[in-house]
């Protein structure tokens, strides 16, 4: 009679914990763990541009070191505004990130009204840091910085140069190297790296500039280097400074996040990117790229884009476009 009670006794007190233990987060046996499926990696620009090379030379160690498959997706447009609006406003779950370049989140916000701001992200590490080279189209009546100034100021707008969105990097760049020149050039804008370079190609525009894998993945030429000192990949190339023109700039990118991202999954993120960026795997697909991988904490990285920020708000308002 006594066992017959007790195993009452014990099936009524598992039927009751049994809900109260699905309810509790972690209580029940088997939870999923993060990641526990593909992670999605947004692209704010279109294949074939610098980001895009950048994040398919950063995925397999990546997606090993998160022992997830990651899945690239290109949302080009507007500058790289696009695709980072689609990663600010993801569902914080960890499945949706992105690897974004300075120029949507420094640049365009003092632009452009936009729906998000550096406050909407959660930055997790910095990947790469690319000196920016002036890169030539294969149909330009020149083939350094001397000709492409002489003959811009031959006519006004004689010269075409392309950018990948006005007030991006590559835009500040060449139009202050222009300005310092007495250079008044014809804009034409485009959605991204890879479209740009196919226009240099087809002779649509002369002049653009860029990170160094464009010209290494197209075989345009290479005029000249916004860095301090040359680059030992284009050993023949001089630096902008060596042509009279001390200007100095690069293109920045790292990992980023819903802002809202939980700290267990951006802990596990975090550990990964910098896994993933220290891999013989990405160093080799970078460096054959002439790119920089170049690590940086989260905390780091974000602080940069802020300091940076601020100091292209004051370089767009010298330029008068601005809005505030």
């Amino acid at each position: 009679m006594r066992g017959h009670w007790w195993n009452r006794m014990r099936r009524w007190g598992a039927g009751l914990l049994a809900p109260l233990a699905l309810a509790l987060p972690g209580a029940a046996l088997g939870q999923e763990s993060y990641p526990s499926r593909p992670v999605q990696l947004v692209v704010p620009y279109p294949p074939g541009g610098n980001t895009d090379l950048m994040a398919r030379a950063l995925q397999p160690a990546l997606s090993q070191a998160l022992g997830q498959s990651v899945v690239i997706v290109n949302r080009g447009g507007a500058s790289g505004t696009i695709g980072d609006a689609e990663i600010a406003r993801a569902r914080p779950d960890g499945y949706t990130i992105g690897l974004s370049p300075n120029t949507p989140l420094t640049a365009q916000p003092h632009l452009v009204p936009l729906s998000y701001s550096l406050d909407s992200f959660r930055f997790l590490c910095l990947v790469y840091d690319n000196p920016q080279v002036l890169v030539l189209g294969r149909e330009a009546p020149f083939r350094d910085i001397a000709g492409m100034v002489a003959f811009g100021r031959s006519k006004k707008e004689a010269l075409v140069y392309g950018s990948p969105g006005q007030g991006s990097t590559q835009h500040i760049l060449i139009a202050r190297l222009l300005r310092a020149a007495g250079v008044e050039a014809l804009h034409a804008p485009f959605t991204g790296a890879g479209p740009m370079a196919q226009a240099a190609l087809g002779g649509q525009i002369m002049a653009f500039v860029e990170s160094p894998s464009i010209p290494v993945s197209t075989g345009l030429p290479v005029a000249g280097v916004f860095n301090a000192a040359r680059l030992a990949a284009l050993p023949d190339a001089p630096t902008v400074t060596e042509a009279g023109y001390p200007i100095v700039g690069s293109s920045a990118g790292g990992l980023i996040a819903p802002a809202s991202l939980p700290d267990a999954a951006a802990a596990v993120l975090q550990r990964a990117c910098g896994e993933a960026v220290g891999s013989e795997s990405f160093r080799t697909a970078a460096t054959r790229l002439n790119s920089v991988p170049s690590y940086a904490s989260g905390a780091e990285f974000r602080d940069r884009f802020v300091a940076e920020s601020d100091s292209n708000r004051r370089v767009l308002q010298e330029m008068g476009i601005a809005r505030e």
